[in-house]
């Protein structure tokens, strides 16, 4: 099994319905999109995102998924990169948009939002839910308490059955 160069290192702000507006606490429904070539176009270090999309992108290995809010897909309000390992799905990266991202943040939800689309995406290929991931160390414990995930071994971490449930219950009503 290939690994991921990187440690997830998201911290999961809200486990929502959707993902919420932190102003009006206006609730938006979501759709996850794989991303274009004209979505990388602002997705860059410069705009203020931290990881290279753009060669997370043309990984053989991964597929890139936006989120955006329902009617509104120019908008990227995160992106997550994963892979299909036929037993289940590894996370490479999670990252909200910038201005999703620390104090002030316009929409709370979008981690969770990601977290719950690779455990549905799990879940639909007969995976059971299955997601594994490498996490940063201080978010561990965070990983274990927001997303149910447990550590099985080093840094890697994995949801299961009934965690993965739980989220997708959670973000995907139907």
């Amino acid at each position: 099994m290939k690994g991921s160069r990187y440690h997830i290192g998201i911290e999961i702000d809200r486990l929502t319905n959707s993902i919420r507006n932190t102003i009006s606490q206006d609730s938006f429904p979501t759709e996850v999109l794989p991303m274009t070539v004209t979505d990388l176009k602002g997705i860059t270090k410069k705009a203020g995102w931290k990881f290279n999309w753009k060669s997370e992108a043309k990984m053989d290995d991964r597929t890139v998924y936006k989120l955006t809010i329902e009617g509104n897909r120019n908008i990227v309000q995160g992106l997550v990169s994963f892979s299909d390992y036929h037993d289940h799905i590894f996370l490479h990266l999670v990252e909200s948009a910038p201005f999703n991202f620390g104090k002030p943040k316009l929409y709370e939800g979008v981690p969770g939002n990601l977290f719950a689309f690779a455990c549905k995406t799990s879940w639909d290929k007969g995976y059971e839910g299955f997601v594994a991931f490498v996490s940063k160390t201080k978010l561990m414990a965070h990983y274990e308490k927001t997303l149910g995930a447990h550590n099985i071994g080093g840094h890697r971490m994995a949801i299961g059955r009934e965690a993965a449930k739980k989220l997708i219950d959670q973000y995907f009503k139907n």
